[in-house]
């Protein structure tokens, strides 16, 4: 299991290790997904229902919900779990990556971030990295990334909640000129073949989904999916190698999101009552 959520200062932070379709994932999904329409809270047992219906033992979600207070998602009050406020930004930023793709298209701006972090705050480096890496990022050579320029409030959010605005600089261009073709320069910045790779894990765990039960199906396919807009930046076509699977990731989400999230609403309403 991956480190889970991170606290830095008063925010919560994006999950950037949690394995898809592990218990701790999935409940996470369930609380990113419901707990707001619901109203922000749910009790102890109306949560672990919901992971039985994902068929999770109770005795393994019980686990999971204690790690998900510990790292700062819940919080626990008579006998009551809420919604932590400090939560609520990362799950809008999450709400906003997830639901609305965006690909870049030619002549779309980039953006360029150099960072120097000083030798003495390694740890903070090492996290500057993960977490640009989560944004899509590639990067181009020690301290300095590239990201579709449509991430710049993202960007900014991120640095301000890690507190490295003040070791960034931040440049826009429409125009990178690599020594070699851009396509291939992509080709470096970017991991295609670990791209690639989650792109055919989602395709693999949708085609095995319970369609008749909508509330387990439509978790399970956010949880598997909500890596993905993360990782892939959504390069321009003529950048991306043939055959990229992306497209019809795509296309299968929005097609079962739209079949699957309203039943699987109502069925979280009528189980937590």
């Amino acid at each position: 299991m991956g480190r889970g959520l991170g606290v830095v200062g008063d925010a919560v932070l994006d999950d950037v290790d949690s394995r898809p379709g592990s218990t701790t994932s999935l409940l996470r999904t369930v609380i990113g997904l419901y707990l707001r329409p619901l109203g922000g809270s749910i009790t102890p047992a109306a949560l672990v229902g919901l992971a039985e219906d994902l068929g999770i033992p109770a005795a393994r979600a019980r686990t999971a919900i204690t790690r998900l207070k510990k790292h700062g998602l819940l919080l626990d009050g008579s006998g009551i779990l809420t919604l932590n406020p400090a939560a609520v930004p990362m799950l809008e930023r999450g709400d906003r990556r997830i639901f609305t793709v965006r690909t870049m298209r030619p002549g779309d701006e980039w953006m360029l971030i150099s960072a120097t972090i000083p030798e003495s705050r390694r740890d903070l480096r090492h996290q500057l990295r993960r977490r640009l890496q989560y944004l899509g990022a590639g990067a181009v050579s020690a301290g300095l990334w590239i990201l579709p320029g449509h991430l710049d409030a993202e960007v900014e959010e991120l640095l301000d909640e890690l507190g490295t605005r003040t070791f960034a600089t931040l440049f826009r261009t429409a125009d990178p000129r690599p020594a070699m073709p851009l396509a291939e320069a992509a080709a470096d910045w970017w991991d295609m073949d670990a791209l690639r790779a989650e792109h055919e894990r989602f395709l693999t765990s949708v085609s095995v989904l319970e369609l008749q039960h909508p509330f387990a199906a439509y978790t399970r396919l956010l949880d598997s999916w909500r890596v993905i807009p993360y990782t892939d930046p959504g390069l321009p076509a003529e950048l991306l190698p043939a055959d990229w699977p992306g497209t019809r990731s795509v296309e299968t989400f929005q097609r079962l999101r739209a079949e699957l999230a309203d039943a699987a609403l109502a069925h979280a309403r009528n189980a937590v009552g």
